[in-house]
């Protein structure tokens, strides 16, 4: 290992990350959203140390519960509700109600950031939009997160999913082969872009708060997220009169980058200049790398060997993995990015953990997805200070709740039915 290499490897060592602050430790996030492109911009906040509290309807909770790939719930509950959902506080709350208004409302006057992701104009009209809350929380940092803004001719009605956002950004019009018709990106970029962004304007906004006192309010389009990730494609159409047309595999911005078949499955290739193209051609043993000869060159040779001769040489070349090629890979598992939770509810299971590794206020996975109202008790009894017989009334009512009998909402057979996890261990990495 070099000295390099070292000084990184301590810096980020995991065994020191328990002795670390969390960077945004003391920041109250509250989120009442669904799916993805809310409850992600949270958990990124969560994960580096706000305390994140999710509300959802009694019983359903969030639909993504119930998006389960293939029909496969794991511990009664859906993998795809899993990697959005980790060190959040669940409570079961009607907004619908009025009382349900209330607590939210409540909770909103002691929170830093609300996140939501409901058409536009439906907080407003329950009375817990961004002008409501900021009445008695002047410093509330509320970030409206919807598929085309608050406004515009698209804002009114029109819904949005990952989907329709990728083909009126015009991703789906680029992605696929010459004369084929356009492709949907094979995950939810929409979404997941989306709240990247979100989460980049919460923590500008919360730098802003710190020098003025003052919240404010924030409204990202799910599109305009994935305009804004189209690169040179708007200046193209502006200087050319035409539309950038689909590639396939090929990067047209630096040939003959691309993926090919190779003896043992998939390789990607790139060359991103005169130096390394130079080295690819070398390596093909032609005058000028091509898409052919690199074709012709991967063909026989595995993955490995591929890789290998990209390191020697001096050019790019990665082999095209899958999930379990992921889940096993040595690299990931060496910089702690798979971490392994023994979670009181679900037993042993593992997470990836936070993207951005900081050297001293590192994120962290505390524990994962919980069922719905898992923590009605801590929320509305130890924070907003509600007796037993006030939640029991409240309850009577419907107005707060918990999990319905169904896969996604409820427990695990025969586990505990109380937040036994909450402070009481963090999840490692290995």
């Amino acid at each position: 290992m070099t000295g390099s290499q070292g000084f990184f490897e301590r810096a980020f060592s995991l065994a020191s990350l328990p002795s670390k602050p969390e960077a945004l430790r003391g920041i109250r996030v509250l989120e009442l959203a669904t799916r993805i492109f809310g409850p992600a911009t949270a958990d990124y906040l969560g994960e580096f140390g706000a305390e994140v509290i999710k509300v959802e309807l009694p019983g359903t909770g969030d639909l993504m519960r119930y998006v389960a790939p293939e029909g496969f719930y794991w511990q009664e509950i859906s993998p795809a509700f899993l990697p959005q959902n980790r060190n959040k506080l669940h409570v079961g709350v009607d907004v619908r109600l009025p009382e349900g208004r209330d607590l939210f409302t409540r909770i909103a006057e002691k929170s830093d950031v609300v996140v939501e992701n409901l058409r536009a104009g439906t907080m407003d009209r329950w009375g817990i939009g961004y002008r409501q809350l900021t009445e008695n929380n002047p410093g509330l940092v509320y970030a409206a997160n919807s598929g085309f803004g608050q406004w515009g001719p698209y804002a009114k009605g029109r819904a949005s999913y990952d989907a329709t956002a990728q083909a009126v950004s015009g991703m789906s019009a680029i992605t696929g082969f010459p004369g084929h018709p356009p492709v949907r990106v094979g995950l939810w970029i929409g979404d997941f872009t989306g709240s990247l962004f979100s989460a980049i304007a919460i923590l500008a906004a919360l730098a802003a708060r710190r020098r003025t006192g003052e919240g404010q309010l924030i409204d990202l389009a799910q599109a305009e997220a994935l305009i804004r990730a189209l690169d040179w494609t708007w200046l193209y159409a502006d200087i050319t009169g035409r539309d950038r047309e689909r590639a396939g595999n090929r990067d047209v911005t630096f040939p003959p980058s691309g993926i090919y078949r190779c003896a043992d499955g998939f390789v990607a290739v790139s060359a991103r200049d005169e130096a390394e193209r130079a080295a690819l051609a070398n390596t093909l043993g032609v005058s000028t790398a091509t898409a052919e000869a690199v074709a012709s060159f991967a063909a026989p040779r595995t993955r490995a060997e591929i890789v290998r001769a990209g390191e020697e040489a001096g050019f790019s070349a990665a082999p095209v993995q899958g999930g379990r090629d992921q889940y096993h890979n040595p690299h990931l598992r060496a910089r702690g990015t798979v971490w392994e939770l023994d979670d009181p509810l679900y037993g042993r299971i593992d997470e990836f953990g936070p993207v951005p590794k900081l050297s001293e206020s590192p994120g962290r996975i505390k524990w994962t997805a919980k069922p719905v109202g898992y923590h009605n008790e801590e929320v509305f009894g130890g924070l907003l200070g509600l007796s037993g017989e006030e939640r029991e009334e409240l309850e009577r009512k419907k107005v707060i709740g918990q999990w319905a009998d169904v896969p996604g909402s409820r427990p695990p057979r025969g586990a505990a039915a109380g937040p036994a996890d909450r402070g009481k261990k963090e999840g490692t990495s290995r």
